[in-house]
């Protein structure tokens, strides 16, 4: 690469930084965010202070994410993969260091006091500790801490995994951090702000880790072009996403078309007009650079990826400045007070009807998101197989669409809706995710034809094929894949869900409903793939012990559902016995309504993976039989001769 090329790349990484802070400042003063406060003013110190340290952390944060990335998922074992690990390593300390004075700095803004005086000691133990925003940012720099540790400690995708994973919880609770738990949509915006954060940290910093991988010559000039290809995928992908969540967030928090014209509405167009400049960057990088990117044509490449780091740190200031602005409409709600609004934050619902759980809607973008491109890569898989003449069954591509179709709508549609209002609708909520939906999606066997239709990487690498390969044949994978584990896991956490304090937390806390739904579809996924699955993993037990499996499992569910009819009982009674609802049964009754719900529809799919198992040990039976007369009629029944020759030597030899 040229020299004046290196110089733009290593000028353009600091560079980011500054104008991303200059940004921060013009934004902060546009919209007057950082003005003091008439009450219980924290000072400027802690008012500019906040948004500063939010700012580096953020850079910080989206390097992190963004040199694990490329260790798991784009560079070969090696020197490179050290390389991003240590990169990250040293930029989530940095994050770790701006987390904890983004904490000092919101104790001292929310509390009105400034740093320096006498009773912010005890103060910000009490905001760390007893305020849930606090406890939030507290969670973040002991996340981050451990991502690091990681980062540092390791050598391995498998360890760069790790830390992604501890990075992606750490993003989790700052944006559960970042809306309020007493404004409306407050789910959605919680989903919305995730996703948003992270695309654009694995865009961002993905990019600059890439910059500061080739400037330390850490990044061999042979495996730039594989790199730059695969990150331009992924910033497809994650381009779409920071763009979806930000117009949900920007319509929850401008309230209608007028929100445009106030101070924050202009913001918002500045934002987007330099997120339109990035596309057009992306667009070039696709259709002009990344096409004819050699090894040794590799200077155009970075001089444009100096300009787009540079126009991602404006980005990123006039993000963080929208962030610390007061919005037209930050989702809050209007109308009386009432309790099942103090309890979950929202209005209560109408009474429920079978229209009303097809027509009203709660949506939670994460799995929307998750809904929509499910599908798409799915049927993208399929029309690969097909143009290189090969062949997958309609069925089952059928089946994969309601299974997606169907989880949208438990989780974005009227049970999601009633389900944080009645015992009765979340209980519908899981068993149709636990049951039903993976009833469908094994069918579709989207295990099967990912490993068909992913391409296998040749350089020591881990692409989507690698590591689907990976967590299958890991020691975990094929632990809960069991199917006496699968079976245990997907009867006894429901008891361990409900009669614990789990059930409270995912009705309080959007991170505590996500883990409720991955946990629970994931459980029914692995029940049901191990008893009529063609999806990898460990060997299937025979048709007898599956029927016995499939049996005792639903015993274990009557029981359960009948335990809950006859509970006088209330579960999470500070959260159903206080929502003071006009219409239906008590909380009790409609707790032992769910019971029924338990017991009833568990059986529905119960039985059909019954007749399933065996239809398919009757066909497999049919099977045998062709296949042993099919060798008959090769070797002339020679088994058949054998036996009878041994029986007839057995009979000579009595009577001699």
């Amino acid at each position: 690469m040229p020299a004046h090329t290196r110089r733009w790349l290593f000028a353009a990484l600091p560079a980011a930084l500054l104008i991303a802070l200059i940004a921060l400042v013009v934004a902060g003063l546009w919209t007057s965010a950082f003005s003091p406060v008439p009450l219980l003013d924290a000072g400027p110190v802690s008012r500019w202070g906040l948004p500063a340290a939010t700012a580096v952390g953020e850079l910080a944060g989206a390097v992190t994410l963004g040199a694990v990335f490329l260790a798991a998922a784009v560079l070969s074992s090696g020197t490179a993969t050290r390389a991003a690990l240590m990169t990250a390593g040293v930029a989530g300390s940095v994050w770790t260091v701006a987390a904890v004075v983004r904490l000092l700095f919101n104790a001292s803004v929310a509390m009105g006091t400034p740093l320096n005086a006498p009773g912010f000691g005890a103060g910000i133990e009490l905001f760390a500790t007893r305020v849930e925003g606090g406890r939030s940012l507290l969670i973040v720099p002991v996340l981050v801490c451990l991502a690091a540790t990681v980062a540092l400690g390791s050598t391995t995708a498998t360890g760069a995994a790790w830390a992604g994973a501890l990075s992606l919880a750490a993003l989790g609770v700052q944006a559960s951090a970042g809306h309020s738990a007493s404004a409306g949509n407050h789910m959605l915006a919680i989903s919305a702000l995730f996703l948003h954060l992270t695309g654009a940290a694995l865009w961002i910093g993905s990019l600059a880790a890439l910059g500061i991988l080739w400037l330390s010559g850490r990044l061999a000039a042979t495996a730039v072009p594989d790199a730059v290809r695969r990150f331009s995928s992924m910033a497809g992908w994650a381009y779409v996403l920071v763009a979806l969540s930000g117009v949900v967030t920007a319509i929850l928090r401008l309230g209608g078309w007028s929100g445009l014209g106030t101070r924050y509405g202009v913001l918002v167009l500045v934002k987007v007009a330099l997120f339109g400049v990035l596309g057009v960057f992306g667009l070039v990088h696709r259709r002009r650079v990344i096409t004819s990117l050699t090894t040794v044509r590799s200077a155009a490449f970075w001089r444009l990826a100096a300009v787009e780091i540079l126009v991602m740190g404006a980005v990123s200031g006039v993000a963080v400045a929208l962030a610390s602005s007061a919005p037209p409409s930050d989702g809050v709600l209007t109308g009386p007070v009432t309790a099942a609004r103090l309890v979950t934050g929202l209005n209560l619902p109408p009474q429920p009807s079978l229209a009303r759980y097809f027509t009203t809607w709660n949506p939670d973008f994460l799995f929307a998101c998750v809904s929509i491109a499910g599908l798409y890569v799915y049927l993208r898989w399929v029309r690969r197989l097909r143009r290189r003449g090969d062949d997958w069954p309609w069925g089952r591509t059928v089946s994969w669409c309601v299974g997606l179709v169907v989880f949208a709508w438990v989780t974005s549609g009227g049970p999601a809706l009633y389900g944080h209002i009645l015992f009765s609708s979340h209980m519908l909520q899981h068993m149709l995710l636990a049951m039903v939906v993976p009833l469908f999606v094994v069918s579709g066997a989207p295990v099967t034809l990912a490993l068909r239709a992913l391409p296998a990487r040749k350089d020591g690498s881990r692409g989507p094929r690698e590591w689907l390969l990976t967590i299958v044949h890991s020691r975990w994978g094929t632990f809960f894949a069991n199917p006496i584990v699968a079976a245990v896991n997907f009867a006894g956490s429901m008891v361990v869900f409900y009669y614990t304090p789990a059930f409270e937390y995912a009705l309080r806390t959007e991170i505590g409903h996500a883990a409720m739904v991955v946990h629970f579809s994931l459980a029914g996924y692995l029940f049901a793939n191990a008893l009529i699955g063609i999806d990898p993993g460990p060997a299937r037990p025979g048709y007898p012990q599956r029927l016995l499996l499939l049996l005792s499992t639903m015993a274990f569910h009557a029981f359960f559902g009948v335990s809950l009819m006859s509970s006088d009982t209330l579960l999470v009674a500070n959260w159903f016995g206080l929502l003071g609802r006009p219409w239906g049964g008590s909380a009790i009754a409609d707790q032992q309504a769910g019971g029924e719900i338990a017991w009833g529809l568990g059986e529905v799919p119960t039985i059909v993976l019954a007749i399933i198992v065996a239809v398919r040990w009757s066909a497999a039976d049919g099977r045998d039989a062709r296949r042993k007369d099919r060798q008959a009629d090769r070797d002339g029944d020679a088994e058949l001769q054998d036996y009878n020759a041994m029986l007839s030597g057995l009979s000579e030899r009595d009577r001699a």
